[in-house]
């Protein structure tokens, strides 16, 4: 019995922001409250993260260690040939601790996620939040496949790279540097696995359809190969060709589902208004019902003469 009074004051808390009754201040207030909230489950998700930093470190550097134990390119005498180079005192602790804030941001997602959805919620319709709950649903998958595939490639890439390095050359690479390539190349994929959603958002809109979007397919191919070219940061040919055909592939899961979304347009559109075109008009009927005669006139009354206006104002004053 004492939870539904509560229940009761979030509804009206949502209603009230929903319909506009709350004010500036109040909106800045539940602000507020919700970063503070949504910055404690941060900070708990990286204490948590900070105890897995060391092994994601090591995961992050297997693939250029396994490459150095497989070829032996390092002299230094370390087991298995790895060598990172660390020129300040603090770089690896300063990198566990950023590591350690990812894994808490991603630890932290549903809570922060949760605290910035109930902010903006109100302010959206009903059918705006359930496609809202679609695009994060597919976001977040899509994001965390590029990821993946973009440490696929840093292993493919690595080996490319490094083959050209001379016998008589030692390779050591520095830690922080290393980490952030890797790192800032699984973002890249990761966002860049996010651009079907905008075709599919289009589509939604009734902006472009699927037969637009299949005619366009050359152009849409050769601009994301080049987007591949330009935005990986390496010179291998392994990045690029695996992120152009990655985006190649997405591009056309997004025509797909516009090719279904837009049958599915039709079929209401048949439903609703027969075979009319969007772009014919609709037969008029011309059954004009009688119109009754009005009554007659007998006369009209004079109009009174123009009076002279004072000559001292004028109509206005």
């Amino acid at each position: 019995m004492k939870v539904l009074p509560r229940r009761q004051g979030r509804v009206s808390q949502f209603q009230r922001a929903a319909d506009g009754s709350m004010s500036l201040l109040e909106h800045l207030r539940e602000l507020r409250t919700r970063l503070f909230r949504a910055s404690l489950g941060v900070a708990a998700g990286m204490i948590v993260g900070f105890f897995f930093a060391k092994p994601t470190l090591n995961f992050i550097t297997q693939p250029y260690c396994s490459y150095m134990s497989t070829h032996g390119k390092s002299d230094l005498g370390l087991p298995g040939g790895c060598a990172l180079q660390q020129t300040g005192v603090t770089d690896v602790f300063t990198l566990e601790m950023q590591i350690a804030l990812y894994i808490g941001l991603i630890l932290a997602a549903p809570i922060w996620l949760y605290q910035l959805w109930a902010f903006i919620a109100p302010g959206l319709h009903r059918h705006e939040r359930r496609w809202a709950y679609a695009f994060v649903g597919v976001a977040a998958p899509l994001f965390a496949t590029g990821a993946v595939l973009a440490y696929l490639v840093v292993a493919k890439g690595l080996g490319f790279l490094l083959q050209f390095t001379p016998k008589n050359v030692t390779t050591i690479l520095e830690v922080t540097g290393y980490v952030k390539f890797i790192t800032n190349f699984m973002l890249l994929f990761g966002v860049a696995f996010e651009f079907p959603l905008i075709i599919v958002l289009f589509n939604l809109a009734g902006i472009a359809t699927y037969k637009r979007l299949l005619g366009w397919w050359r152009a849409a191919v050769f601009l994301l190969f080049g987007f591949a070219a330009v935005t990986v940061p390496t010179p291998d040919p392994f990045g690029m060709t695996g992120m152009g055909l990655a985006l190649v592939a997405l591009y056309f899961a997004a025509v797909l589902f516009a090719y279904f979304n837009d049958k599915r347009r039709e079929r209401l559109h048949r439903k609703q208004f027969g075979e009319i075109d969007d772009d014919e008009m609709s037969p008029l009927e011309y059954d004009a019902e009688p119109v009754e005669a009005g009554t007659p006139v007998d006369s009209i009354a004079p109009v009174e003469p123009a009076r002279a206006l004072d000559r001292r104002y004028d109509d206005m004053t």
